[in-house]
């Protein structure tokens, strides 16, 4: 299964804020069956304690480090908010939903920040006519 696809992709999302925009990322990972609901309030448990914005425009929600064992398998969701959403006093306008096995999160997390660090791929995710779109700027990064 890919970590990434056509289901677990949404472009001009409208949230009112951080929690609502974790919920949305974290049901798709739900709706994939990579987690079971209870992740999504271990992803707004581990908000709370610490931000997930990243930087770049950038916030990666995911599990506490106690909901690991929730995680079935390795998954991402991508969420494309053109307005923003507030996360920890910083405005995110991706926000990357996120459940890894084991350490498989490291290395999609360094691959993330290499694709969001190019401000062109970051521009390019944003400005994203189709969710394949999407995915293929994931997977041209992931792979590099």
């Amino acid at each position: 299964m890919s970590i990434l696809s056509k289901e677990k992709v949404k472009l001009n999302v409208k949230v009112q804020d951080k929690v609502e925009a974790i919920r949305l990322a974290g049901q798709l990972l739900v709706d994939a069956g990579h987690v079971p609901a209870a992740y999504i309030d271990k992803m707004i448990e581990r908000e709370n304690v610490s931000s997930t914005y990243v930087g770049g425009g950038l916030a990666m929600p995911h599990g506490t480090n106690d909901a690991k064992e929730l995680i079935r398998s390795t998954g991402m969701s991508v969420l494309v908010v053109p307005d923003g959403v507030e996360f920890g006093g910083e405005t995110a306008y991706l926000v990357i939903g996120l459940a890894a096995v084991g350490d498989e999160h490291l290395e999609i997390l360094s691959g993330v920040a290499a694709i969001v660090s190019e401000e062109d791929d970051m521009k390019r995710i944003l400005q994203s006519a189709s969710e394949e779109e999407v995915i293929a700027i994931f997977e041209e990064g992931m792979s590099a």
